[in-house]
């Protein structure tokens, strides 16, 4: 997105979409929904939640900085065993290498009304799909036109849900403007 990461709202979105999803998911699932939430948003609202990148990875987009925390506590990544890290791990953990489970309840003060609508919406979405479905789901123009292991350009996403050529320009200008970077 606009490279503005918004750690603690996305944490606190990891959060939510874990209560919602009755404690624990899989990685994949709780990347997809993130995705989904963070595409409607900038969509409907001019900003996404977690302010997060995605990269289109074998099995989808993959926000980038969040896709960082969980290899941080899970112990794969040069950040693990760090305060952040430690941090981190009093929020949710790994059951095996791609199950999280909240270790705690939602602070909702930091997410807005927009931003739990569009959680709410793409946890609608996403809940019930399967690995595969999920995959497919998310294989759309802005996965396909990326390259592989690449990132995604915020002007994609929102074309992937049919937004005018002058709207996704106006939001791409936009973001360039309040982060000074833009992919």
């Amino acid at each position: 997105m606009n490279r503005s990461f918004k750690k603690d709202v996305a944490l606190q979105a990891i959060m939510y979409i874990l209560c919602k999803l009755g404690g624990k998911t899989d990685m994949h699932k709780l990347s997809k929904i993130l995705y989904f939430a963070d595409q409607q948003h900038l969509s409907l609202y001019g900003r996404s939640i977690t302010g997060d990148c995605y990269i289109a990875m074998q099995y989808g987009p993959v926000p980038s900085k969040v896709d960082d925390m969980f290899k941080a506590v899970r112990g794969d990544s040069f950040f693990s065993g760090t305060p952040l890290a430690d941090k981190l791990a009093t929020y949710f953990r790994f059951l095996n290498n791609y199950i999280i489970e909240s270790l705690q309840d939602p602070d909702l003060d930091y997410l807005s009304e927009s931003d739990i609508e569009c959680l709410d919406a793409s946890i609608e979405k996403c809940k019930d799909l399967s690995f595969g479905q999920l995959t497919d789901l998310s294989h759309n123009i802005a996965w396909s036109n990326a390259p592989k292991n690449g990132l995604i350009s915020v002007q994609d996403i929102l074309r992937e849900v049919g937004d005018e050529e002058g709207y996704v320009n106006y939001i791409t200008e936009k973001i360039y403007t309040e982060s000074n970077c833009l992919s």
